[in-house]
């Protein structure tokens, strides 16, 4: 009989035994696990853009990755999740991915730098507290404006989330906390200046001509849609980067071409949802001041529908009004001081984004992180070999 498997090693220890292949696979992946983990919560994550409301910046289907460490990565509110989902378990429609029974308050690790205007920043939806998961698309607000909570809670299965676990967004930053922000006629503007146009940002154009249709493969080649949004025979409809109008201009049969602002914006639709004080519509905004830590405002009727959600829902204080007088936290008040600093975001794509002007502020607990690299692009079948590596600005 082999004894060898009882010899004790020069020290006396009993050797060990060696591990099943199986066993080494399995120690392999828990690391992985953990390690991709850790990147993914600490480091950066890799995001896919599902929509157009950052072209030309930011195509559907551009890879991005998004640096968790440029503004610090934030500790997880719920810590207990199934690695690598968000907040759906894969083949499911509705159940959860976490849990909900260890939550952590909000705590950010330091970076390197703040959310500062022009970044280009991904964040966690503002309204997605509340979702009716029929329609996540849509913020549960704004269906329960058009159609009346009891029609809405009737109809869908409604569901709260924490703040790491509601839809990821991605627009820019272009006013960050202390600014005081409005737009005319569908310009930007940040402290009383014109705010700077991302080169290859989109809006709707009115484009004349002289009555002959513009070339569709010359707008093909200038990756403009051939197809307008509409048109009255003369004039035409194109939604257009600042390129593409220059462009434009040397075509022997433009007239003109002039910024579009449709004149039926329904003010209902914009933030903060109060007909009665404001009148604002999404080409013609404010002035508005962007909440900023420490700061301190006077409440009154006119600008409560402002303030509300930051005092109840981000900032988690009980708001009522009593006998004319604003009462937070059972104590009668005439003013708010924040307790957290706050963003305003916009989509590059002017004219077709649903962006802070329909739901308002971006507070700093819900900031994910910077767009920093595409790193695969696909679109119309085939890989867009001139958008890897590129840095997002």
């Amino acid at each position: 009989m082999n004894l060898a498997f009882w010899k004790k090693d020069k020290d006396g220890n009993q050797p060990k035994k060696k591990k099943s292949v199986l066993r080494e696979w399995l120690d392999a992946g828990i690391f992985a696990i953990i390690a991709a983990t850790l990147i993914r919560t600490f480091i950066f994550e890799a995001y896919t853009i599902p929509t157009p409301s950052m072209e030309k910046t930011l195509l559907v289907n551009d890879f991005l990755f998004v640096s968790k460490i440029s503004y610090g990565p934030r500790i997880p509110n719920t810590p207990l999740a199934i690695p690598f989902t968000h907040h759906t378990m894969p083949l499911t429609q509705y159940s959860k991915a976490y849990s909900e029974a260890v939550h952590w308050p909000y705590k950010r690790l330091p970076g390197f730098t703040e959310v500062k205007r022009n970044d280009v920043v991904v964040f966690n939806f503002p309204e997605g507290d509340t979702v009716a998961l029929e329609h996540q698309e849509q913020s549960y607000y704004a269906l329960v404006r058009n159609y009346g909570r009891d029609a809405v809670w009737s109809q869908f299965q409604v569901t709260s989330r924490p703040v790491d676990k509601r839809e990821n967004y991605i627009k820019r930053c272009v006013a960050e906390s202390g600014d005081t922000l409005s737009i005319v006629n569908g310009v930007v503007f940040v402290n009383g200046k014109q705010a700077p146009i991302p080169p290859e940002s989109e809006r709707n154009y009115l484009v004349k001509t002289n009555g002959d249709p513009l070339n569709p493969s010359r707008l093909e080649e200038l990756d403009i849609n051939p197809s307008p949004e509409g048109s009255d025979g003369e004039r035409f409809k194109y939604n257009l980067t600042p390129a593409n109008v220059e462009s434009l201009k040397s075509f022997p049969v433009i007239q003109s071409i002039e910024p579009y602002v449709n004149p039926e914006q329904a003010i209902m639709d914009v933030f903060p949802h109060d007909t009665a004080n404001y009148k604002w519509t999404e080409s013609n905004f404010g002035p508005l001041y962007i909440p900023k830590k420490g700061a301190t405002v006077k409440l009154n009727d006119a600008n409560i529908a402002i303030y509300d959600r930051i005092i109840r829902v981000y900032e988690e204080n009980t708001l009522e009004k009593k006998n004319g007088q604003f009462v937070i936290n059972g104590k009668p008040t005439d003013s708010y001081t924040f307790k957290m600093n706050y963003y305003w975001m916009m989509g590059d794509n002017r004219d077709n984004s649903l962006d802070s002007r329909f739901w308002g502020f971006v507070p700093e607990d819900h900031v994910v992180g910077k767009a920093w690299l595409i790193w695969m692009s696909y679109g119309k079948g085939s890989i867009r070999w001139s958008r890897l590596f590129k840095s997002i600005k």
